[in-house]
């Protein structure tokens, strides 16, 4: 038997960059699997904790939840140390030749079904932090990996370029918020959240716009 599904924790600091600005970030690295396969859900800073944290299991995927570099850092460095494949929504193309111009991945789609753990993760594009932005649903679980769409207080930044608000706005309340209202939000900085304790605020964020 390979062990029961389970859902690690990895945090790495470092830069996140665009339009000529830099900040410092802590970033949450998901795996997704058991005893024996694993899923990586994004591939931020350093490549060394993460590769810790999988141990000897088999990697079947490097999921990059978008585009930004401090989500794609050492995505290259992963996929060629683990032989596995990255996977990236090709709406955020662009983001991926600013960190990796010469570094090939595979195309994510809405929908797509990854299987991991004898369960299957389930695909949610949900662009406006970037166009390429998904979210990564486990029904098995209860949980979404947000990524940088949803967060504990609200959506995802979209004051830089590639972003757009009420495109962001648009996937929360269409797409993540017809999930069940118990399903536990996996971010992709700080603390988790659930979709019940997000949706009723989707007016005010609205109102307060980005």
């Amino acid at each position: 038997m390979s062990g029961e599904l389970r859902i690690e924790r990895v945090v790495t600091e470092g830069t996140f960059a665009l339009d000529g600005g830099e900040w410092n970030v802590d970033n949450n690295i998901w795996l997704i699997g058991d005893d024996t396969d694993v899923v990586i859900v994004d591939a931020a800073h350093t490549a060394q904790p993460i590769i810790d944290a999988v141990g000897g299991r088999h990697v079947n995927a490097v999921i990059c939840t978008h585009g930004h570099n401090d989500h794609v850092t050492v995505a290259p460095e992963l996929a060629e140390r683990l032989h596995a494949p990255v996977l990236l929504h090709p709406g955020d193309d662009v983001l991926w030749k600013m960190s990796h111009p010469d570094a090939k991945y595979w195309h994510l789609e809405d929908e797509q079904r990854i299987a991991i753990a004898g369960t299957e993760i389930q695909v949610i594009h949900s662009p406006g932090h970037s166009p390429g932005s998904v979210c990564l649903y486990l029904p098995e679980a209860g949980a979404l990996f947000s990524g940088d769409t949803l967060f504990s207080g609200g959506p995802g930044a979209t004051g830089r370029s590639y972003s757009d608000f009420p495109t962001i706005i648009g996937s929360i309340r269409d797409r993540l918020f017809a999930l069940p209202e118990e399903t536990l939000v996996h971010t992709g900085h700080g603390d988790g959240t659930t979709i019940g304790t997000e949706a009723p605020h989707l007016a005010e964020w609205i109102a307060r716009g980005n």
